[in-house]
């Protein structure tokens, strides 16, 4: 663990609060016990709708819509019908870069951010695209082409754009005017290549990280940060990492030790289903739980997830003050959003939500930093006058 004391890296959020969302199952894997498939928690849309309504109502203040090519629900028509049905949590969808033409995916985040009333922000995605493999450096051109478009789209009058890959033109950009002001939705950002780096350095509001020894996180966002320096940025970090919080530690480890219980790598492994289970954050993962003790990376952090599910592998297992502590020690370094889970979700949601949530600084990222505005802005889908 870091040594105190802690000394934040540059970051655009000055006030030590956090934004705290949740995660919802749209890819598959909710379950009672990891590697085994539960028939009672399955991705359908009423499953991931309760996940949804019991984060609102525990009073998180996002939740990470996540996507992947396999059995569960598509983010945009998920976020969309999930509109009407919420009205305090934002929602952070995740976009898949080169799914949509970027002026018609700045078209759906638009309508979407209306329905949502400036509830929206977006996890910028840069994986293959499900059925077909492409250079890394193909991907990470096409996704900043993509989010360049989008900035044209969302604060010019005009778009006018030529690229390697995309070229385009257009006299109005009245179609894809978004509900949030001040630059559009807030775009969250996550990879440890040097390619995925760069992108969100040059151009995204959030730098997303996997859980990892305190020293490796600070050393990342060390970098980040001096990353956006070079293009006269200030970005913010958040964590994505999992939790386990029961009233004393020797439950809250037991607990972990009980939803690996069932865990046969031999049998079945959701984790070789991922499109990310080879990436690099998921090897470094790897790496730091190979060195551990029983999984533990440093205190209360625990790896074994990991074994069982690719992405996010690690887990706070502690009692709410110790998973406190360790949370106001990353605020401490800068992080500034969390985007927590637990098996099963409603289970471990409902459990945060009461034993821990209520003793965090929260607020959102998006109204904290003017876009999603406290009045409905004037805009081609509100009062603007048509043209």
């Amino acid at each position: 663990m870091l040594t105190e004391p802690i000394k934040p890296v540059a970051i655009r959020t000055q006030k030590r609060l956090a934004e705290v969302a949740w995660f919802n199952d749209l890819c598959g894997g909710d379950t009672q016990y990891l590697g085994v498939l539960d028939n009672e928690r399955r991705s359908n849309y009423n499953h991931c709708r309760n996940i949804m309504l019991t984060a609102e109502q525990m009073g998180f203040g996002n939740i990470l819509l996540p996507t992947s090519y396999l059995v569960g629900q598509e983010v945009i028509p998920f976020a969309g019908v999930m509109g009407p049905q919420t009205s305090t949590i934002n929602m952070l969808t995740a976009i898949r870069t080169g799914e949509i033409f970027p002026t018609m995916l700045a078209r759906h985040i638009t309508t979407l951010d209306h329905i949502l009333k400036g509830r929206l922000t977006i996890n910028i995605i840069n994986s293959d695209l499900p059925g077909l493999k492409e250079s890394s450096e193909m991907r990470y051109k096409r996704c900043a082409e993509t989010i360049e478009i989008l900035k044209q789209a969302w604060t010019e009058e005009s778009i006018d754009f030529e690229g390697e890959i995309y070229q385009v033109k257009l006299n109005t950009t009245d179609p894809v005017k978004p509900y949030q002001q001040n630059g559009g939705p807030l775009l969250y950002f996550g990879g440890i290549s040097e390619g995925s780096k760069e992108v969100c350095a040059k151009y995204c509001d959030v730098f997303l990280m996997w859980p990892e020894p305190e020293e490796s996180i600070y050393s990342t966002m060390q970098d980040m940060s001096s990353r956006a320096a070079k293009y006269g940025r200030l970005i913010d970090f958040g964590l994505r990492i999992h939790v386990i919080v029961r009233s004393t530690e020797e439950e809250a480890r037991a607990y972990a030790k009980t939803i690996m219980s069932k865990f046969d790598p031999e049998r079945f492994n959701l984790k070789d289903r991922t499109q990310d289970h080879k990436s690099l954050g998921v090897l470094r993962q790897d790496e730091f739980r190979a060195k551990s003790t029983d999984d533990y990376l440093e205190l209360f952090l625990w790896g074994g997830i990991g074994r069982a599910r690719s992405g996010c592998g690690a887990a706070l297992v502690g009692t709410p003050e110790q998973i406190l502590v360790k949370m106001n020690r990353y605020m401490d370094m800068g992080i500034r959003a969390f985007i927590l889970s637990g098996y099963p979700l409603i289970e471990e949601c409902e459990q945060f939500g009461r034993h821990v949530l209520p003793h965090l600084p929260t607020m959102k990222l998006s109204v904290l930093q003017n876009r999603t505005p406290a009045i409905e802005p004037v805009t081609p889908l509100t009062t603007a006058v048509l043209r």
